[in-house]
């Protein structure tokens, strides 16, 4: 009677594309974290206060990746290094595991050939047991190897995905910060009683006092902020341009572009102002300032 073939060994696809879409998943999602946190970070928003959806997370990544011709090519070369990167870790942990081997084989063989050649006790048999244990026949040593094998690895694409996340975000908030922002400009309308820093529509070019308010803080900021409350382009030196950051929570963040003229580290001030539940707030965006027409 023929013995029964062993059952061949089918391989789990499901399960295979179960474990990349697991791992796809949080690859974005760390990258899409790192690249709010750094874009809100640059006007010194901390991202745990926002209470973004955690879906917008995966899809911030594409920005990323495929944003710009510029986004593509970094994303490419950062591919090409970090595949670089793996492969000469992993290499360097070969070589010094050889170089460990090594040397415990040159420390055990003179210990080997005398215990041949007299009679074996116990406790010599003992110790000649523990001079030939290879710990590269043990199946938990093998997984530590592949466990260490799978961190490199992680290491290297968790770095390459954070570095160009945090470049990306820096780059976009800078360049939305700027007078080419992709933010929309905004006017924000709302009753004297609701509004601690603003103007009048029939006095625009007086700055607010803040008559009737008390403060806590930095009174400069206050004092250099008033007077930009106005949008102003007529000035090319410094034009003042507001724009909208977000509406999240209940709050509305405002704050007025920086001029072409600025440094790299400087920062805009951002105003929070909480949204009116009764409706008597008017806010309008545009995609540009406003035209003055012609009579």
């Amino acid at each position: 009677m023929s013995p029964t073939p062993e059952p061949t060994q089918e391989p789990n696809i499901l399960g295979k594309i179960a474990s990349v879409v697991g791992l796809l998943g949080a690859a974005l999602f760390f990258t899409g974290w790192i690249y709010r946190w750094s874009y809100f970070y640059f006007f010194q928003l901390e991202i745990t206060t926002l209470d973004l959806p955690a879906q917008s997370f995966f899809i911030v990544p594409l920005q990323v990746f495929l944003g710009d011709g510029w986004a593509i090519l970094k994303t490419v070369v950062a591919l090409v290094f970090s595949a670089v990167a793996i492969h000469i870790t992993l290499w360097l942990i070969q070589s010094i595991g050889n170089a460990i081997a090594e040397k415990i084989e040159r420390f055990r063989s003179p210990i080997i050939v005398p215990m041949k050649k007299r009679q074996q006790s116990w406790i010599s048999r003992q110790l000649k047991s523990l001079t030939e244990f290879s710990y590269t026949e043990f199946n938990s040593i093998k997984f530590l190897r592949s466990l260490l094998d799978e961190i490199v690895i992680v290491f290297w694409i968790l770095i390459i995905l954070y570095w160009l996340a945090r470049w990306q975000g820096t780059a976009d908030a800078r360049r939305d910060a700027g007078s080419n922002s992709t933010l929309p400009v905004v006017t924000l309308v709302a009753p004297e009683n609701r509004l601690a820093l603003g103007r009048k529509f029939d006095q625009e070019f007086k700055s607010p006092t803040g008559k009737g308010y008390h403060f806590i803080g930095d009174k400069g900021l206050f004092n250099d902020l008033a007077p930009r409350l106005r949008t102003n382009t007529a000035d090319s030196k410094d034009p003042i341009v507001w724009r909208l950051l977000m509406e999240r929570g209940g709050w509305i963040y405002l704050f007025p572009a920086l001029p072409p003229n600025a440094n790299p580290n400087d920062r805009p001030p951002v105003i929070a102002i909480q949204e009116s539940q009764l409706g008597e707030q008017l806010m309008i965006l545009s995609h540009d300032v406003s035209k003055k027409r012609s009579p």
